[in-house]
Order: structure tokens, then C-alpha cells, then sequence
């Protein structure tokens, strides 16, 4: 049986490993075991906080009507349960949106779910 080299396959598996731990501190950036099991672990967290995300921005979005409807004379609570009793079908995201950056369109919103 003929010899297999194999140099040229594990360096280029190490290169790979290093270039995807660089700027990760100490050993974890330089030393191929651990730069191995940083890896691992940044695509575990990687994977569970984009599920994360979305509940963080939905807390965004209800902070961001909260502030905009109070100076109205509603509640966040309040607001969303007359946009539903009156079958106004608009996404927090949406509103969050317009709250921010179309304030008068968010208050003739606000208006249409006091009616």
C-alpha cells in the first residue's frame, strides 16, 4: 500500500479552524484544540439566540407603542385590545415602525381604535 501524505489536508484544515477563531481572546485564538471547542460553542449560542432575537424585538416593539400610546390616554394593554375589537389588523413590528418615524399617521391609528 502506497503512502498517503497528508500535510497538506490538516494544515489547510488548521488555517481553517484559526481564521474562523480570529479575534476570540487568549488560547482560544491560537491553540487548534481550543480554538476547536470556541467554535463549537459560538455556533450553539449562534443558533439559540437568532430564536432569542425575535422575542427580543417583539419586547422592543411593545416598549416602543407603550411610549408612544401613554400620552395618547392609553396602555399598550388598552391599545391592542381596541385595535382587536375594532379588526385592525396591523403587526407590532408595523407599529413600532410608525410610532417612531410617521407619528401623526400613529395618532390618527390611535384615534380610529378610540372610536
Amino acid at each position: 500500500m502506497p503512502r498517503v501524505k497528508r500535510g497538506t489536508i490538516s494544515t489547510a484544515h488548521r488555517r481553517r479552524v484559526l481564521r474562523a477563531v480570529k479575534g476570540y481572546r487568549f488560547g482560544r485564538s491560537k491553540k487548534e484544540r481550543e480554538a476547536k471547542v470556541a467554535l463549537l460553542h459560538a455556533g450553539k449560542h449562534a443558533f439559540d439566540h437568532r430564536r432569542n432575537k425575535k422575542g427580543d424585538f417583539r419586547r422592543l416593539w411593545t416598549i416602543k407603542i407603550n411610549a408612544a400610546v401613554r400620552p395618547l390616554g392609553f396602555s399598550y394593554s388598552q391599545f391592542i385590545a381596541a385595535l382587536k375589537k375594532k379588526k385592525i389588523d396591523l403587526n407590532r413590528k408595523m407599529l413600532a415602525e410608525l410610532a417612531e418615524r410617521e407619528p401623526k399617521v400613529f395618532e390618527k391609528i390611535v384615534e380610529a381604535a378610540k372610536d
